[in-house]
């Protein structure tokens, strides 16, 4: 297939739209098509819980490229429709109307979807939360008359607990696990963010199980170990995500939790590249270590070097993996892997805050956490991060006291 079938990208969310970008950016001169299930432009997802949840009035999706932007930088988006099958040996991917649509190269971005309750009946009473329409159909059940129920304590579930409680909403937390946050998050900034959360009233119930889920047109209750059911207006799940890799093991594509990529996000097949929450790659901070990251940096960063792979350059993907959360007045976040640390180093802040350096055996710091009121630890995790990509092995004793951060890092040659 010639250059002029051009670059197909398959999932229209911020990696895919990013990509897009990134192609006209890295001098790409032929057709791009950017192909999303959902009819609206692609937008950002991180303010749904957020931002989208608390406005005052009905929000707009918060878009990534707007009609303007698409006309001028030619990139044709077809919303609405879905890829049901791609034949690599063609060079073609089927629309689910039917059409089929040359590539000469493909990227995936298809992201992933959330996990469901398994042999729990549909209700307008239990939702859950990926899209637009999902966010604006949660906003009426969070208001001050209104007794919101979230099941699983990760960061979906609490920023939508937070955000209902702003609004006025009883909100109830139920999480199986021993604590919250407990992929991913150290225990003692998961404390904290438990305790902001009771200090906003906000009911937290771990280590439960959770038995029955009944909902009617009334309320919905849930059944737990520890008592007495819990009986809300409304029940937003929040158990993780799964990524869409479907259409990519049809296409006999690896798959290994997640479209299976090499360092330059290529998959097994010829010309087919994979970016974003729907695909696995190796990180080379981690000794080759293979992850899969649902976060809304990781995926803007894939779509970028994605699309200047495609254009033509082998560029490998070693970005130190960041993730963040918004809460109430409370900003928790952070960069590296913190299951790769084996000392922890903890730096007090002002107001409460708090950062955790993590190192490994060699004493390389591999990952920081850290949680605050507003920006109180932008800074010195900005700083972490680089310290993380440059694999530097600092002083425990500068960790732990007031020492600036950046006199850490390397002079510049």
């Amino acid at each position: 297939m010639s250059d002029d079938a051009g670059i197909v990208i398959v999932g229209a969310g911020e990696c895919g739209a990013r990509a897009a970008l990134g192609l006209r950016e890295n001098g790409y001169a032929h057709p791009i098509t950017l192909i999303g299930d959902e009819a609206h432009l692609p937008y950002e997802r991180p303010p749904l819980s957020k931002q989208v949840l608390l406005a005052a009035t009905t929000p707009q999706a918060p878009a990534v490229l707007s009609e303007i932007v698409l006309s001028e930088r030619m990139i044709r988006h077809i919303g609405g429709t879905s890829v049901s099958a791609i034949d690599a040996d063609r060079k073609q991917v089927t629309l689910s109307g039917g059409r089929a649509l040359p590539y000469h190269k493909l990227l995936l971005t298809t992201g992933a979807v959330p996990r469901r309750l398994p042999n729990v009946p549909a209700s307008r009473r239990i939702l859950y939360l990926r899209t637009i329409n999902d966010a604006l159909a949660l906003r009426p059940w969070i208001s001050a008359d209104m007794h919101v129920a979230v099941l699983g304590g990760g960061f979906i579930g609490l920023e939508v607990a937070a955000s209902a409680r702003s609004r006025g909403a009883r909100v109830t937390v139920i999480e199986s696990q021993e604590r919250i946050l407990k992929r991913g998050v150290p225990e003692s900034i998961a404390a904290a963010i438990t305790s902001l959360h009771r200090r906003n009233d906000v009911v937290v119930k771990c280590g439960v199980t959770v038995g029955d889920i009944d909902a009617n047109e009334q309320c919905v209750s849930i059944s737990l170990s520890d008592g007495p059911k819990v009986t809300a207006d409304v029940l937003v799940v929040g158990i993780g995500a799964q990524p869409l890799t479907e259409l990519a093991a049809q296409a006999g594509i690896a798959v290994d939790n997640g479209i299976a990529v090499n360092e330059h996000l290529e998959t097994s097949v010829a010309d087919i590249y994979a970016a974003g929450d729907c695909c696995s790659f190796p990180h080379p901070l981690y000794g080759g270590r293979r992850l899969r990251l649902e976060a809304w940096r990781n995926a803007q960063d894939q779509g970028i070097l994605a699309a200047a792979n495609l254009a033509g350059a082998a560029r490998s993907y070693d970005a130190v993996p960041y993730f963040w959360s918004d809460q109430f007045d409370h900003t928790l976040q952070i960069a590296g892997l913190v299951d790769e640390g084996h000392t922890v180093v903890r730096r007090d802040l002002s107001d409460g805050a708090f950062i955790l350096f993590h190192l490994d055996l060699s004493q390389r710091l591999v990952a920081a956490s850290g949680v605050g009121p507003g920006n109180r630890i932008a800074k010195d995790m900005k700083l972490s991060e680089m310290l993380i990509a440059k694999r530097i092995m600092p002083p425990i004793e500068a960790l732990a006291a007031d020492t600036n951060l950046k006199s850490l890092l390397p002079r510049a040659a």
